[in-house]
């Protein structure tokens, strides 16, 4: 009997991919755990296109309604199953996927997520146990989280991003991850890979210049003619007044705190202070051209704006012009 051609080898190893028959995706971010169920459906499609997807609460299963989803089908038909909030399963049914795990059926993928914590913990436990693949999703609320997202989803798309891009991209596009990451992919996408300011810039259209925190920078360092002008293109641009002082606000109330707070290494202040080191380097540096009386002047400023903006003014954006030049006389108050 003849061996093989390469041809029919390379079509036997396609026909042999696989899909983990278990996977656990720990963690209550909802975008990273949407992702990583799409990620487990393409798996199995990958080893069998005609793979079905089922997705069912935990909560709401029976012992019964359990052995119908993972039991093998009749015509060797794929399936993916996802248990959806599994640490809100009865003890009925989270023994019955314990038991489950230890002998997967054939051609069921059980993705099963689960918040973390204490609650339903040995189900979890059971599943690390039986070698699950474990995709982790934490909840991202810091700044330095957010900074190792984008950069992750940078490389993700092939490229690499510089630590001021990565500032940037999050001023310009905010805290969303889902926006973050088709930010990203995007960026990738129109350049040769390598992300940096200006490129961020670029691709925004100016978003990034007209957000309040430059406004606010602007305002901050003393550039009156340069505030103004972001101002004005926030304005156009539809940036909402409320927005541009809460950052006035934020600008001043760093200083002050940052101020208050001497001089020091930024990595060992940004824990006392709870911002980021590059805030803290960036405020000392601000707080340079500022005294405590003028600081003073400019907390009351940025009060009294963010009431104006919320209907006390007529006009708001004029409001918000006088709240500006303001700031930047308080600078000169000694």
């Amino acid at each position: 009997m003849s061996s093989p051609s390469a041809n029919e080898a390379t079509s036997g190893a396609a026909i042999s991919v696989t899909s983990p028959a278990l996977r656990l995706i720990v963690g209550d971010e909802e975008f990273l755990v949407e992702r990583a169920v799409v990620d487990a459906l393409a798996s199995a499609r990958a080893a069998d296109p005609t793979a079905e997807l089922r997705r069912v609460a935990a909560a709401s299963l029976t012992r019964a309604d359990l052995a119908e989803l993972i039991s093998p089908s009749l015509f060797a038909e794929g399936r993916v199953v996802v248990l959806e909030a599994a640490h809100e399963a009865g003890k009925e049914v989270a023994a019955a996927i314990t038991d489950y795990v230890a002998a997967p059926a054939d051609g069921v993928s059980l993705v099963v997520l689960h918040a973390g914590g204490a609650r339903g913990k040995a189900l979890a436990d059971a599943l690390r146990a039986a070698r699950a693949e474990v995709t982790e999703c934490p909840r991202v609320t810091k700044f330095e989280e957010r900074v190792d997202f984008v950069r992750g989803e940078i490389k993700r798309a092939g490229g690499r991003i510089t630590p001021d891009g990565v500032r940037v991209l999050i001023d310009a596009v905010g805290n969303d991850l889902r926006e973050l990451a088709a930010a990203a992919t995007q960026l990738v996408a129109d350049t040769d890979g390598g992300v940096d300011e200006n490129a961020v810039r670029r691709y925004h259209r100016g978003r990034a210049d007209v957000t309040g925190f430059a406004v606010a920078e602007k305002a901050i360092t003393g550039d009156r003619s340069g505030a103004l002008e972001a101002l004005r293109w926030a304005t156009v641009l539809g940036v909402p007044a409320v927005l541009v002082a809460d950052a006035l606000a934020d600008a001043v109330r760093t200083v002050a705190k940052v101020g208050a707070a001497g001089r020091g290494d930024p990595f060992r202040m940004a824990g006392q202070l709870g911002m980021p080191p590059w805030k803290v380097r960036k405020a000392q540096a601000q707080a340079r051209g500022w005294r405590p009386a003028g600081i003073a002047v400019a907390m009351a400023v940025v009060a009294d704006v963010n009431a104006d903006v919320k209907g006390v003014a007529a006009d708001a954006n004029y409001a918000l012009e006088r709240a500006v030049l303001r700031v930047v006389a308080a600078r000169d108050v000694s």
